[in-house]
């Protein structure tokens, strides 16, 4: 496999009009070269985005059989399953996996991005496709073979695998009405430069304004990813003059978190209050009562992107983005409303 038409060395050295032997030096020995040559030599790199590998000793079109995945976060299990998938397929290709991780910022990110790519990374995988323009800039420039996973959707001519983050928050909130739910409230992640967030919640409040017969949002808020902060979300819930009578929220941690500060609060679930989740990651299961949940199919988007990103490695021509349906998982945290 080979890397996608790079710019090499020699690529900049023609254009900057010196020598590859000036830009090794400039790149490994500043003060060897003049100023005047380091200037055109910088003006060329950044024209042409050029990144050396392994420090400027090797050609940018070398091969490494390394591909990097940049994920939000390790903190919990919502993204575990896909990466381990990931990985075993690329494995079976004799391609090692480099993961690094952003917190949810965008500037981290795009520092991640560009030490993979200054690596010799032959590909990344990136979550969502929400990120700033100078991210996508460098990574075009580059010429990075890449994909990104967790969304079905991207920028024309460039690929994704994941499923409708928007279509099963709806259908979860819908299950709910279903059951006579009609006060309903939301603890959404983070949506600042997160497309998954903003899809998730904006599928909630489409589902409830399109069901009609009295459902309404009495309340979301936006809380990390994270079990004591979701917990949080949900004491400013219950605060509101109208409380709800289930709250959905945007991954199954944020369900646990908010499940535990309700039992402190001296709730009953699901008798005073009813939950769910997303992802249908183990502590889904575990939690009491069992938590109902819209369950991704994260080893099958896993396997599929490796295997995506592997063919874009290769130029592989008509390669398609996939779309993975998911599915809602009835359980105990969930059931119908208090009678008034």
């Amino acid at each position: 496999m080979t890397k996608l038409n790079a710019p090499t060395l020699e690529d900049v050295a023609k254009l900057a009009g010196v020598s590859t032997a000036s830009i090794s030096r400039a790149l490994n020995d500043p003060t060897k070269v003049a100023e005047s040559t380091r200037k055109k030599i910088d003006a060329a790199i950044e024209r042409l985005g050029y990144t050396p590998n392994f420090g400027g000793r090797a050609l940018a079109s070398k091969r490494t059989n390394t591909v990097g995945a940049v994920i939000p976060s390790m903190a919990n299990a919502m993204f575990a399953s896909g990466l381990q998938a990931f990985q075993e397929e690329l494995a079976q290709e004799g391609v090692t996996l480099l993961v690094a991780t952003t917190g949810f910022d965008a500037e981290q990110e795009f520092r991640q991005i560009k030490s993979l790519v200054a690596q010799g990374a032959d590909g990344l995988l990136l979550i969502g496709n929400e990120r700033p323009q100078a991210t996508w800039d460098f990574i075009d420039k580059r010429r990075v073979a890449h994909l990104v996973t967790w969304c079905n959707a991207t920028r024309p001519g460039e690929l994704y695998v994941g499923f409708d983050n928007q279509t099963a928050a709806g259908d979860a909130a819908r299950h709910a009405m279903d059951l006579g739910h009609r006060r309903i409230a939301m603890i959404c992640g983070i949506t600042n430069v997160n497309d998954r967030a903003k899809a998730r919640r904006d599928g909630v409040i489409a589902a409830i304004n399109a069901y009609g017969q009295g459902a309404r949002l009495t309340h979301m808020t936006e809380a990390p990813y994270l079990l004591d902060d979701a917990a949080d979300a949900l004491t400013e819930i219950m605060r509101q003059p109208e409380t709800p009578t289930v709250v959905l929220c945007a991954n199954d941690a944020q369900a646990a978190g908010a499940m535990m500060r309700a039992r402190d609060m001296g709730l009953q679930l699901p008798r005073d209050l009813s939950f769910i989740g997303f992802d249908d990651v183990g502590i889904a299961r575990v939690v009491t009562p069992p938590l109902a949940t819209v369950r991704v199919p994260q080893t099958e988007v896993g396997r599929a992107a490796a295997r995506l990103l592997l063919g874009r490695i290769a130029g592989e021509e008509g390669l398609l983005s996939q779309t993975f349906a998911t599915e809602f998982i009835h359980r105990a945290s969930l059931a119908p409303p208090p009678k008034t």
